[in-house]
């Protein structure tokens, strides 16, 4: 039975069987219930209407100053991690990761490592200017997202305005962050929009006087009005805690 499934199997891919293969993600069910990344040329995924594959394509390197500068610090980090962090530092690390259930492609729980939580936690804090974040949290979860917030957009400013709620643990204490990424201008009647991204600007902590809601932000990307803005953040904690993407969009106005 399995020499026959593995006989259809690498019949079904065809020309692709002398191809490269790449990782991708399969659960097996009664047949294959889940496919998500590329094997032999062809990218699975699903959108809304469920699974779809498609032609890998393999995008230029343009070597962009933000790419480069993303590199960059993930580079400086893992040295920094390998070379710097006490042993006492990256088990802490360890044991962050291991409290905390992240989901893959598919849906599924998977635990990450600690060295991909402090990779993950300090290159947006690389990125922005600030200091590297080298204990592990000693509070196991993620820090929440903000439910509330919510964006305007404005062509002839050229700003977005970001509301958020300031009573939050993060913008209560000097350490904490908010930061928050555009995305590309769509048109209106896109409805699903996954990158690419810029990063804004970061709202900054404080545990005297929180920051002031809404923030106005000048735009990482040309807008005009009538198309479709969406905007995520997230929060970083004094801990080194960095939370999950949340997202706004709205419509900009002229």
């Amino acid at each position: 039975m399995q020499k026959r499934f593995n006989d259809l199997f690498h019949q079904s891919l065809g020309p692709m069987r002398s191809c490269t293969h790449r990782f991708v993600l399969i659960r097996f069910g009664a047949g294959i219930l889940a496919m998500s990344g590329s094997i032999g040329g062809v990218t699975h995924a699903r959108n809304r209407s469920g699974a779809y594959q498609r032609a890998r394509t393999k995008p230029i390197n343009p070597n962009t100053a933000r790419q480069i500068a993303v590199r960059s610090a993930v580079t400086l980090l893992s040295a920094r991690w390998a070379d710097t962090l006490t042993s006492v530092q990256r088990t802490a690390w360890g044991l962050y990761a291991d409290s905390i259930a992240m989901k893959n492609k598919l849906g599924e729980t998977i635990f990450l490592s600690g060295f991909n939580h402090y990779i993950r936690s300090n290159v947006i804090l690389v990125q922005s200017g600030n200091t590297v974040i080298d204990d592990g949290p000693t509070v196991f979860e993620l820090p929440e997202k903000d439910p509330t917030m919510a964006i305007t957009a404005s062509e002839a400013a050229q700003q977005i305005s970001v509301s958020f709620d300031n009573t939050l643990p993060w913008a209560n204490e000097t350490g904490g962050f908010l930061f928050t990424f555009q995305g590309s201008p769509q048109n209106a009647q896109r409805n699903f929009f996954i990158g690419p991204w810029r990063a804004m600007t970061q709202i900054i902590g404080d545990d005297s006087i929180p920051p002031t809601s809404p923030s106005v932000q000048p735009v990482s990307f040309a807008i005009a009005a009538g198309q479709r803005q969406w905007i995520y953040a997230r929060i970083s904690r004094l801990d080194g805690r960095l939370s999950e993407r949340f997202f706004a969009d709205i419509f900009s106005a002229a």
